[in-house]
């Protein structure tokens, strides 16, 4: 059997590397930013008011009070966007709007909630600090600083600091679209009555699903039955929308394993990866734009756990990111595990412990319900606890590598 990491290596080598693409910023979301963007200006670009009040000079207001407020006469009125250049001289105030920028002369802004509200000659009954209420020039973002870095993936608050710059499209690594196709005569859409020896199709809804909670677009055609002929003409009608197709089902050595006998022929190469479950693996391409094909085991937790092991690295090399591992910590058994000789076992696990608190041990209870069939399971696991091929069982109290779920 092939190793672990072998298999991902084998696999990687079919991804092309992605080429980054200009867009538009709502079209960019979802994206992985493919190069630094650096800020053209400081932000804010002025100095400006952080709320509605009075611009004024602070010394005015020194000996303020409620029994002695100060009057100022009020020589403007700014609000946000005016470009309107304003001047406040000692003894006088200009009414602010929050964002408008300070005038010339005044080193504070009051709080209307200070004073009477009057447009003309304006009561204010206590002192107020230099630099009360005023935004900086600059103290967010000074100018030439680059704000974001290669391989973050563009969300709402990446998207806020884009247009904040004055960008108006941005290079990206688009979502890879990825097409998913299970196959079995024995399935029915959910929703539709079953009749004998049928089930309901899981796969094609939990790897679409895996699929987009790592960003990706996908389209899930649902499945087909077993006909290799008819297998062999919906892979190739799907590839012109795919960068990469993810099937499950059909890769063993059964009778009826379609996947396994129409692949072969189109130069698919099919395999034993040393892993407890997903022991039966397939990739290669197909297709004039040599698409990336991955062939999953058709048991529901064999295809979900050889998505997250297997498939995930390369769908991050096609969003333009490093093919790394799901990320990991170290925790203690709170039960013993078996696994079988030579594979490397993925079992289904709940994290305990404080994730907050780096000092304190995390433990992990393995799932009761290890089968590669047994599902239901899958809706309790938040992580994958990994036992090493050259071990067989480890007991309670065994601190092991856990894998963290999306």
């Amino acid at each position: 059997m092939k190793s672990v990491e072998q298999h991902v290596q084998d696999i990687l080598r079919i991804v092309p590397a992605p080429e980054p693409t200009e867009l538009d910023l709502l079209e960019a979301h979802g994206g992985v930013l493919a190069e630094p963007v650096v800020s053209p200006v400081p932000l804010p670009g002025f100095d400006n008011a952080s709320m509605d009040g009075y611009a004024v000079h602070a010394a005015d207001l020194a000996s303020a009070s409620e029994e002695v407020p100060a009057r100022l006469p009020v020589v403007a009125d700014i609000p946000a966007g005016d470009p309107t250049p304003v001047t406040v001289r000692p003894g006088m105030c200009a009414r602010i709007m929050t964002g408008a920028p300070l005038p010339n002369g005044a080193d504070a802004v009051v709080p209307v909630e200070w004073t009477d509200g009057d447009t003309a000659r304006v009561t204010i009954d206590r002192p107020v600090r230099a630099g009360n209420a005023i935004r900086r020039a600059g103290d967010d973002v000074h100018e030439g600083v680059t704000v974001l870095h290669p391989g973050v993936r563009i969300g709402a608050g990446e998207m806020g600091v884009l247009a904040a710059v004055g960008r108006r499209s941005v290079p990206v690594h688009p979502r890879p679209r990825v097409v998913v196709l299970s196959t079995g005569e024995e399935l029915v859409e959910p929703g539709n009555p079953l009749g004998h020896g049928q089930i309901w199709e899981s796969n094609s809804f939990m790897i679409a699903a895996a699929a987009r909670d790592i960003g990706c677009e996908v389209y899930r055609h649902g499945f087909v039955g077993d006909d290799p002929t008819t297998v062999l003409e919906t892979l190739e009608g799907l590839l012109e929308g795919a960068d990469i197709v993810v099937t499950t089902g059909g890769v063993s050595m059964g009778a009826h394993d379609v996947v396994k006998a129409v692949l072969s022929r189109q130069g698919v190469e099919f395999t034993q990866v040393a892993m407890q479950p997903g022991k039966p693996q397939g990739f290669g391409t197909i297709g004039p734009d040599k698409t990336p094909v991955l062939t999953l085991p058709g048991n529901p937790v064999s295809a979900f756990v050889s998505f997250q092991i297997l498939v995930r690295p390369a769908l991050r090399v096609l969003q333009g990111l490093p093919a790394g591992p799901l990320p990991s910590v170290w925790a203690r058994l709170t039960a013993s595990v078996t696994s079988p000789p030579g594979r490397r076992s993925y079992l289904r696990g709940v994290l305990g412990g404080p994730a907050h608190d780096r000092e304190a041990e995390r433990t992990v209870r393995p799932v009761t319900r290890q089968d590669s069939h047994q599902l239901s399971a899958l809706a309790d696991a938040d992580s994958l606890v990994v036992v090493p091929e050259n071990v067989t069982e480890l007991p309670a109290g065994t601190i092991v590598e856990t894998l963290l779920l999306p």
